[in-house]
């Protein structure tokens, strides 16, 4: 891969990753309601979890997905379902954590595990390595493809959870953080859309 292709995929790998989705409306949730510190494992837990999925599409799932388009769609409606219950989660909760309620952020495993159904980075993964991947040498184009992202995941994920850190005082009136954790839950649910009605 040349200088100019690698430097083409950060832009992407940047972009896909900083941009609003699943993953990042529950980080800014998770900022608000959690605070920075602890949203780390989240934060960490996307960034691993992505890179797994992108080494698995790259190296098996791609071609299998390709093969059986009904695999694809099922996982679509398995992602969708999960998404709306998270989206209900998070637009139900109550206040901003202490530490002492039972509301918690996502676990690293958790949020590793959700990126194998979230349609955002089934997209962005299908994309990427379908772009960026190299037929005469597909083994190591697919490892500079994960490193790319393994790059850039973690600090465009953290500009979310800081947004959401930064509104902590202004929604820490129960009735705007009530509003505010709504609007999260709708936001999350309207994600959904551009990946199901393809």
């Amino acid at each position: 891969m040349t200088l100019d292709v690698f430097l083409a995929l950060l832009a992407f790998a940047f972009v896909s990753s900083v941009t609003p989705g699943p993953n990042n409306m529950m980080l800014m949730a998770s900022g608000v309601n959690f605070g920075f510190r602890r949203t780390i494992p989240h934060m960490l837990g996307i960034a691993v979890g992505f890179v797994a999925l992108l080494l698995s599409v790259g190296f098996v799932l791609g071609g299998l997905l390709a093969a059986y388009p009904a695999l694809e769609k099922a996982m679509k409606w398995l992602s969708a379902a999960y998404l709306l219950w998270l989206a209900w989660k998070i637009a139900s909760a109550r206040g901003i954590g202490t530490g002492k309620e039972t509301a918690r952020p996502m676990t690293f495993t958790e949020a590793a595990l959700f990126q194998w159904v979230n349609p955002k980075a089934w997209t962005m993964a299908l994309a990427a390595m379908g772009a960026y991947t190299n037929a005469t040498a597909p083994g190591l184009s697919v490892l500079i493809v994960s490193f790319a992202f393994g790059l850039v995941n973690f600090p465009s994920v953290s500009v979310w959870t800081t947004f959401g850190v930064a509104l902590r005082s202004l929604l820490a009136n129960p009735r705007r953080l009530r509003i505010f954790n709504v609007a999260m839950g709708v936001l999350l649910v309207a994600s959904l859309w551009p990946m199901l009605r393809h």
